[in-house]
């Protein structure tokens, strides 16, 4: 019998074949595709220049508004008008409009449209974040997931897979956002360019959903075509919390290869920070504290789940946010907002004096509701930090945990979240 991982298992089943190796050019059915209302207007554009009337299978496609929400522009506007009514044309069932979802990434696992085991593409670069449950999910540009939408296939290249081990136990205020900057930092903005990456090690495994989404959202800041944990208890629990059917899907054989294995103890971890402008520029916190910020910012597909918000609510309890701060916090969905309602979360933010807003992409990417002005520094829990990606391409964008960027709003400068907290 063959001995493979769980990339070459999940593109065998995908593609009918017994085997696959790095390299092989392979056609493989998709069991989901995704785009959303930043790229929609081109995903439906690409699609109806093909020259087919219907989608290949309605129920196997989801379309979710998150990154103009609501739109910040006529133009905004007109093109999500464009894609409800391909919607309704096409009769999509999993469609996601204003104030039903939230942040796509977000939605796709909460909602249960990735499962372990599956092919899944999308039309945005962070579609790996579902790696997470055990799937294997890519990024695509519009006109490939138009071609999707029609055939229900693509084609890809095998990737090689690195093993990313990681071991150690966490220490107080130190988050899976910590170690994923802190693995970038080691390996490079290039480390992993079209490679999968498999994260595993006892530290992945205490790891929840939550924490695992934000380690294999970052796998393309290596340059990854996908990042993916191997379905465990933990992934199990999450489906079946959520009344959800479960399949166990693949985990890589026991002597399975890997192109590379990188091995990481992260017991003496600190707060990592990313600093301007590249997502590799990894720095220990010790080493920026002290640098003044205009703007914290907690959100995004990377870092707006229920654990990051009540991490910062347990740090902001009590305090106030610095006067010359704007603090803003995204809950990543609709479902994440209800939950730290009912919580108390969002009560003790305000009181602190943050910014709670809807569920959108729109500060993370610089389009609104958080547009960075040039001179301003930034840190925010997102995943990017490149030339002009929050506002003005003269701003600095410091990438940080929840933690850090809560401990930093309440002091006015890049704070280790541990000194507020202590």
């Amino acid at each position: 019998m063959v001995s493979m991982n769980i990339v070459e298992k999940i593109l065998c089943r995908a593609s009918g074949r017994g085997k696959v190796e790095p390299g092989e050019i392979i056609s493989a059915k998709i069991d989901r595709v995704m785009f959303h209302d930043l790229t929609g207007p081109l995903t439906v554009k690409a699609f109806k220049e093909i020259g087919v009337s219907r989608v290949w299978d309605p129920d196997r496609v989801v379309v979710i508004f998150d990154h103009l929400v609501p739109p910040n522009t006529e133009r905004a506007a007109l093109n999500q008008k464009i894609i409800r009514e391909f919607v309704r044309e096409q009769k999509i069932k999993w469609f996601y409009d204003i104030g039903r979802g939230g942040i796509c990434h977000q939605v796709m696992v909460e909602k249960g449209h990735a499962k372990p085991g599956e092919l899944i593409v999308g039309a945005d670069s962070h579609t790996c974040t579902y790696g997470a449950v055990g799937a294997f999910s890519t990024g695509m540009g519009a006109t490939d997931v138009a071609a999707v939408l029609a055939t229900g296939e693509t084609w890809l290249r095998v990737p090689e897979t690195i093993c990313v081990k990681i071991d150690g136990e966490l220490g107080e205020m130190i988050t899976p956002k910590d170690v994923i900057l802190y693995v970038i930092g080691r390996l490079g903005a290039s480390g992993a360019v079209y490679k999968a990456v498999v994260f595993k090690g006892s530290t992945v495994g205490k790891m929840s959903i939550s924490g695992r989404m934000t380690m294999c959202n970052m796998a393309v800041e290596m340059g990854a075509k996908t990042g993916i944990v191997e379905p465990d208890k933990v992934t199990e629990q999450f489906f079946k919390s959520r009344n959800m059917p479960y399949s166990p899907g693949f985990v890589s054989d026991p002597d399975a290869k890997f192109d590379e294995t990188y091995a990481f103890d992260v017991s003496k971890l600190g707060p990592q920070v990313a600093c301007p402008s590249s997502v590799d520029n990894v720095k220990p916190v010790s080493e920026v504290e002290g640098v003044k910020i205009d703007q914290a910012y907690i959100g995004s597909c990377t870092n707006g789940r229920l654990e990051d918000l009540r991490l910062a609510a347990r740090i902001a309890k009590g305090r106030k946010v610095k006067p010359d701060v704007r603090a803003i916090v995204v809950p990543a969905s609709q479902e994440v907002y209800q939950d730290a309602l009912r919580e108390g979360l969002i009560d003790i933010l305000l009181q602190a004096g943050v910014l709670v807003c809807n569920s959108t992409c729109g500060a993370c990417i610089g389009a609104h509701m958080g547009v960075i002005s040039e001179g301003e520094t930034c840190i925010a829990s997102i995943n990017r930090n490149f030339i002009g990606r929050m506002g003005s391409p003269k701003a600095k964008v410091y990438l940080a945990s929840p933690a850090t960027v809560m401990a930093s709003a309440l002091t006015g400068v890049i704070t280790d979240p541990r000194e507020v907290v202590a």
